[in-house]
């Protein structure tokens, strides 16, 4: 992990957009909380086939100026240069400086009719470029997992290789467990002489079942070790929350011990389970440091 450790260390905070009056002044109070650990920034998602498009562009606008920049997720599958052009353009209008760059999801039903005009995030990352030029900080994925529609690990490693040469500055990973697979994934990346930063992603474990759920539509694997003790905890809520955040806690701070550069969380609206970790690692002291420097 070599590599890793050159670069400055940066904390950032992921949402979604509201869909209702309640969700939004949800997610106003957990930016307003978020926002006193001072974050490199935040970012709002984007949904399978560009169905949340307005609410996440009105939600990364209104969040950016708020003080705090905010990063939109954009994906190419089902949608046309057009409207990325459109989006594009209402960002850079809005103050917007960072953008998440993905393929998406197709939405269910679609099958191969769904794509767009682009088919991967590659394509997108050019497109951004040849639009806007260096105007945008681009994040990409990766997937220390390795991506679960990949046809092998090596064609994932290349697939990440040709967004880093499209233009892509940087990189936020799919959220893991196993702390191996991601120094594993670093490893080979600075063997194929790829050297941007790659920020690991971190899911507070707060509802188990829910995190299997999403593990089991996105690929990341949740060790045996884990899914059993979760199990002999049955309904015990408070001890399912404790035990998961010393779990998480554990392996950020293995993490950001060998030089990951920073820590990226998926928050789900929900301020606290990120905030005690945080504290946990006791990262106050760091943000401080740089708010005094």
């Amino acid at each position: 992990m070599k590599s890793q450790k050159q670069f400055k260390r940066r904390f950032s905070f992921e949402f979604f957009p509201p869909k209702s009056d309640k969700g939004a002044e949800t997610l106003h109070q957990t930016r307003d909380k978020l926002a006193t650990l001072n974050p490199e920034f935040f970012s709002v998602t984007f949904g399978a086939g560009g169905s949340t498009r307005e609410g996440t562009k009105n939600t990364v606008i209104e969040l950016n100026q708020k003080g705090i920049s905010t990063a939109p997720h954009l994906s190419c599958v089902g949608s046309d240069k057009a409207i990325i052009s459109d989006l594009l353009d209402a960002y850079k209008e809005g103050g917007v400086e960072r953008i998440v760059a993905l393929r998406g999801d197709i939405p269910s039903g679609m099958g191969n009719t769904g794509y767009g005009e682009m088919r991967y995030a590659n394509e997108l990352v050019e497109y951004i470029r040849e639009h806007s030029g260096d105007h945008f900080s681009l994040e990409v994925a990766a997937y220390p997992e390795f991506h679960p529609q990949a046809q092998s690990a090596e064609a994932d490693l290349m697939n990440f290789k040709r967004k880093v040469e499209a233009g892509a500055n940087s990189a936020i990973t799919q959220y893991f467990f196993n702390v191996e697979s991601y120094f594993h994934f670093i490893d080979r990346l600075e063997k194929m002489g790829v050297d941007i930063p790659v920020v690991p992603g971190i899911m507070p474990i707060v509802n188990f079942q829910k995190v299997v759920q999403f593990s089991e539509m996105c690929g990341a694997d949740v060790p045996r070790w884990i899914r059993k003790q979760m199990e002999a905890y049955g309904d015990d809520t408070d001890s399912i929350k404790k035990f998961g955040e010393e779990v998480v806690t554990r392996m950020c701070e293995q993490l950001l011990d060998a030089g990951a550069p920073g820590l990226h969380f998926y928050t789900l609206n929900q301020a606290d389970p990120s905030m005690r970790i945080w504290k946990n690692l006791g990262l106050d002291n760091e943000v401080q440091e740089k708010i005094a420097f």
